[in-house]
Protein backbone atom coordinates (compact mmCIF):
# COMPACT_ATOMS: atom_id res chain seq x y z
CA UNK A 1 0.00 0.00 0.00
CA UNK A 2 2.73 2.34 1.26
CA UNK A 3 4.96 1.40 -1.79
CA UNK A 4 2.37 2.18 -4.63
CA UNK A 5 1.39 5.15 -2.47
CA UNK A 6 5.13 7.00 -2.65
CA UNK A 7 5.40 5.86 -6.46
CA UNK A 8 2.20 7.16 -7.39
CA UNK A 9 2.65 10.42 -5.51
CA UNK A 10 6.30 10.68 -7.23
CA UNK A 11 4.84 10.11 -10.79
CA UNK A 12 2.42 12.77 -10.51
CA UNK A 13 4.99 15.11 -9.08
CA UNK A 14 7.24 14.72 -12.01
CA UNK A 15 4.09 14.92 -14.48
CA UNK A 16 3.29 18.08 -12.93
CA UNK A 17 6.68 19.64 -12.86
CA UNK A 18 7.48 18.63 -16.07
CA UNK A 19 4.21 20.48 -17.34
CA UNK A 20 4.94 23.06 -15.34
CA UNK A 21 8.21 23.85 -16.79
CA UNK A 22 7.86 23.65 -20.69
CA UNK A 23 4.30 24.32 -21.23
CA UNK A 24 4.56 26.59 -24.29
CA UNK A 25 6.37 23.85 -26.01
CA UNK A 26 3.63 21.11 -25.27
CA UNK A 27 0.62 23.05 -26.71
CA UNK A 28 -2.50 24.97 -25.30
CA UNK A 29 -3.26 24.68 -21.28
CA UNK A 30 -6.72 23.70 -21.82
CA UNK A 31 -4.69 20.33 -23.32
CA UNK A 32 -2.33 20.43 -21.22
CA UNK A 33 -4.60 20.81 -18.07
CA UNK A 34 -6.73 17.90 -19.47
CA UNK A 35 -3.84 15.68 -20.49
CA UNK A 36 -3.30 15.53 -16.74
CA UNK A 37 -6.68 14.76 -15.45
CA UNK A 38 -6.28 12.00 -17.54
CA UNK A 39 -3.33 10.92 -16.54
CA UNK A 40 -4.37 10.94 -12.90
CA UNK A 41 -8.03 9.46 -13.86
CA UNK A 42 -6.06 6.53 -15.20
CA UNK A 43 -3.48 6.05 -12.20
CA UNK A 44 -6.39 6.22 -10.06
CA UNK A 45 -8.49 3.64 -11.55
CA UNK A 46 -5.43 1.54 -11.91
CA UNK A 47 -5.01 1.28 -8.40
CA UNK A 48 -8.46 1.16 -7.48
CA UNK A 49 -8.90 -2.12 -9.64
CA UNK A 50 -5.46 -3.36 -8.03
CA UNK A 51 -7.34 -2.71 -4.54
CA UNK A 52 -10.79 -4.34 -5.85
CA UNK A 53 -8.94 -7.51 -6.75
CA UNK A 54 -5.76 -7.66 -4.45
CA UNK A 55 -8.54 -7.24 -1.65
CA UNK A 56 -10.68 -9.66 -1.89
CA UNK A 57 -13.02 -9.97 1.02
CA UNK A 58 -11.70 -7.25 2.46
CA UNK A 59 -14.35 -4.50 1.11
CA UNK A 60 -14.41 -2.11 3.99
CA UNK A 61 -10.68 -1.82 4.12
CA UNK A 62 -10.50 -1.46 -0.05
CA UNK A 63 -13.27 1.01 0.26
CA UNK A 64 -11.07 2.75 2.95
CA UNK A 65 -8.43 3.29 0.53
CA UNK A 66 -10.42 4.24 -2.58
CA UNK A 67 -11.99 7.20 -0.30
CA UNK A 68 -8.55 7.93 0.89
CA UNK A 69 -7.10 8.01 -2.60
CA UNK A 70 -10.37 9.99 -3.82
CA UNK A 71 -9.52 12.46 -1.01
CA UNK A 72 -6.01 12.71 -2.29
CA UNK A 73 -7.08 13.16 -5.99
CA UNK A 74 -9.44 15.80 -5.39
CA UNK A 75 -6.64 17.62 -3.24
CA UNK A 76 -3.79 17.46 -5.99
CA UNK A 77 -6.72 18.71 -9.08
CA UNK A 78 -7.54 21.72 -6.82
CA UNK A 79 -4.01 22.64 -6.22
CA UNK A 80 -3.64 22.85 -9.64
CA UNK A 81 -6.49 24.77 -10.57
CA UNK A 82 -6.35 26.98 -8.27
CA UNK A 83 -2.09 27.17 -8.32
CA UNK A 84 -2.11 31.28 -9.16
CA UNK A 85 -4.10 32.02 -5.67
CA UNK A 86 -2.28 29.62 -4.11
CA UNK A 87 1.19 31.71 -5.34
CA UNK A 88 -0.41 34.65 -4.35
CA UNK A 89 -1.73 33.60 -0.79
CA UNK A 90 2.26 32.03 -0.15
CA UNK A 91 3.48 35.42 -0.98
CA UNK A 92 1.37 37.20 1.07
CA UNK A 93 1.76 35.45 4.46
CA UNK A 94 5.56 35.64 3.58
CA UNK A 95 5.17 39.35 3.48
CA UNK A 96 3.08 39.65 6.61
CA UNK A 97 6.19 37.74 8.36
CA UNK A 98 8.74 39.44 7.32
CA UNK A 99 10.62 41.82 9.80
CA UNK A 100 11.41 45.39 9.18
CA UNK A 101 14.38 45.93 6.81
CA UNK A 102 14.42 42.55 5.59
CA UNK A 103 13.14 42.14 1.89
CA UNK A 104 10.98 39.40 0.08
CA UNK A 105 10.34 38.94 -3.34
CA UNK A 106 7.04 38.70 -4.09
CA UNK A 107 4.42 37.61 -7.31
CA UNK A 108 4.78 39.42 -10.76
CA UNK A 109 2.58 39.61 -13.27
CA UNK A 110 4.98 40.84 -16.19
CA UNK A 111 7.60 38.59 -17.52
CA UNK A 112 10.75 38.84 -16.70
CA UNK A 113 10.12 41.77 -14.04
CA UNK A 114 11.62 41.43 -10.40
CA UNK A 115 10.21 43.30 -7.07
CA UNK A 116 10.55 43.01 -3.27
CA UNK A 117 8.76 43.99 -0.49
CA UNK A 118 9.95 46.14 2.40
CA UNK A 119 8.47 46.41 5.97
CA UNK A 120 8.08 49.60 8.18
CA UNK A 121 10.00 50.09 10.86
CA UNK A 122 8.04 50.84 14.29
CA UNK A 123 9.10 54.77 13.66
CA UNK A 124 7.77 54.62 10.91
CA UNK A 125 10.47 54.55 8.17
CA UNK A 126 11.68 52.15 5.90
CA UNK A 127 15.04 50.89 6.62
CA UNK A 128 16.32 48.12 3.52
CA UNK A 129 19.49 46.16 3.83
CA UNK A 130 21.10 46.35 0.52
CA UNK A 131 24.18 45.46 -1.03
CA UNK A 132 26.33 48.10 -1.82
CA UNK A 133 29.35 46.59 -4.15
CA UNK A 134 28.52 43.69 -3.10
CA UNK A 135 28.86 44.57 0.64
CA UNK A 136 25.72 44.93 3.10
CA UNK A 137 24.83 48.06 4.21
CA UNK A 138 21.32 49.34 5.80
CA UNK A 139 20.07 51.93 4.03
CA UNK A 140 16.89 54.51 4.64
CA UNK A 141 14.95 54.52 1.77
CA UNK A 142 14.70 58.67 1.38
CA UNK A 143 13.08 60.10 -1.64
CA UNK A 144 12.94 63.32 -0.54
CA UNK A 145 17.28 62.92 -1.13
CA UNK A 146 17.93 63.70 -4.87
CA UNK A 147 21.23 61.38 -4.57
CA UNK A 148 22.16 57.58 -2.94
CA UNK A 149 24.22 59.12 0.24
CA UNK A 150 26.59 57.19 2.19
CA UNK A 151 28.03 57.45 5.66
CA UNK A 152 31.82 56.88 5.77
CA UNK A 153 31.50 54.45 7.56
CA UNK A 154 29.28 52.67 5.11
CA UNK A 155 31.21 53.59 1.85
CA UNK A 156 34.75 52.13 3.40
CA UNK A 157 32.56 48.99 4.06
CA UNK A 158 31.38 48.78 0.22
CA UNK A 159 35.37 49.27 -0.61
CA UNK A 160 35.60 53.09 -1.08
CA UNK A 161 38.89 54.96 -0.02
CA UNK A 162 37.51 57.89 1.94
CA UNK A 163 41.13 59.30 2.60
CA UNK A 164 40.91 59.68 -1.21
CA UNK A 165 37.44 61.89 -1.62
CA UNK A 166 37.33 65.38 -2.16
CA UNK A 167 34.14 66.51 0.10
CA UNK A 168 33.31 69.48 -2.22
CA UNK A 169 29.73 69.22 -3.14
CA UNK A 170 27.47 71.53 -0.91
CA UNK A 171 24.69 69.88 0.58
CA UNK A 172 21.39 71.57 2.20
CA UNK A 173 20.85 69.78 5.73
CA UNK A 174 18.31 70.49 8.58
CA UNK A 175 21.40 71.66 10.24
CA UNK A 176 22.39 73.88 7.39
CA UNK A 177 25.05 73.49 4.54
CA UNK A 178 27.65 71.09 4.69
CA UNK A 179 29.89 69.26 1.83
CA UNK A 180 30.00 65.72 0.52
CA UNK A 181 32.03 63.54 -2.26
CA UNK A 182 30.96 62.40 -5.18
CA UNK A 183 31.32 59.23 -6.16
CA UNK A 184 30.14 56.06 -8.57
CA UNK A 185 28.82 52.60 -7.07
CA UNK A 186 29.56 49.61 -9.10
CA UNK A 187 26.45 48.32 -7.76
CA UNK A 188 23.35 48.46 -5.73
CA UNK A 189 21.50 45.25 -5.45
CA UNK A 190 18.32 44.63 -2.67
CA UNK A 191 16.58 41.23 -2.93
CA UNK A 192 16.92 40.57 -6.56
CA UNK A 193 16.73 43.89 -8.15
CA UNK A 194 19.92 44.84 -8.91
CA UNK A 195 20.75 49.29 -10.37
CA UNK A 196 24.33 49.26 -11.89
CA UNK A 197 26.98 52.54 -11.94
CA UNK A 198 24.47 54.33 -9.04
CA UNK A 199 25.84 58.07 -8.73
CA UNK A 200 26.69 58.28 -5.32
CA UNK A 201 27.53 60.68 -2.34
CA UNK A 202 29.57 60.24 0.36
CA UNK A 203 28.82 62.28 3.80
CA UNK A 204 31.42 64.25 6.30
CA UNK A 205 31.92 62.28 9.35
CA UNK A 206 29.17 62.92 11.97
CA UNK A 207 27.09 64.48 9.07
CA UNK A 208 24.93 61.56 9.01
CA UNK A 209 23.05 59.09 11.10
CA UNK A 210 22.00 56.45 8.47
CA UNK A 211 22.97 56.06 4.87
CA UNK A 212 20.08 57.43 2.78
CA UNK A 213 18.87 55.16 -0.46
CA UNK A 214 17.66 58.24 -2.69
CA UNK A 215 16.69 59.29 -5.98
CA UNK A 216 19.56 57.94 -8.16
CA UNK A 217 18.93 54.60 -7.58
CA UNK A 218 14.92 55.02 -6.83
CA UNK A 219 14.45 56.64 -10.64
CA UNK A 220 16.08 54.00 -11.86
CA UNK A 221 13.70 51.42 -11.15
CA UNK A 222 10.30 50.72 -13.09
CA UNK A 223 8.29 51.74 -10.25
CA UNK A 224 8.33 52.11 -6.02
CA UNK A 225 4.90 52.53 -4.35
CA UNK A 226 3.99 53.13 -0.44
CA UNK A 227 0.65 51.17 0.46
CA UNK A 228 0.49 50.40 4.29
CA UNK A 229 3.63 48.57 6.08
CA UNK A 230 4.78 48.18 3.07
CA UNK A 231 7.31 49.75 0.36
CA UNK A 232 7.23 47.59 -3.06
CA UNK A 233 9.73 47.89 -5.40
CA UNK A 234 9.65 46.54 -9.29
CA UNK A 235 12.63 46.67 -11.39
Amino acid sequence: MLGWLVVTLVVLGLLFAVLQGNLSALGPSEAIDETMQIVAAMLFGAYALYLLFGHRGRLGQTVRYLAMWAILFLAFVGAYAYRTEITAVGYRVMGELVPPGQTVAIETTDAGERAVRVRRRPDGHFMARVEVNGSPVSMLVDTGASTVVLRPADAERAGIEIKNLNFSVPVQTANGTTFAAPVRLRSITIGGIEVRDVETLVSKPGNLKESLLGMTFLKRLRSYEFAGEFLTLRS
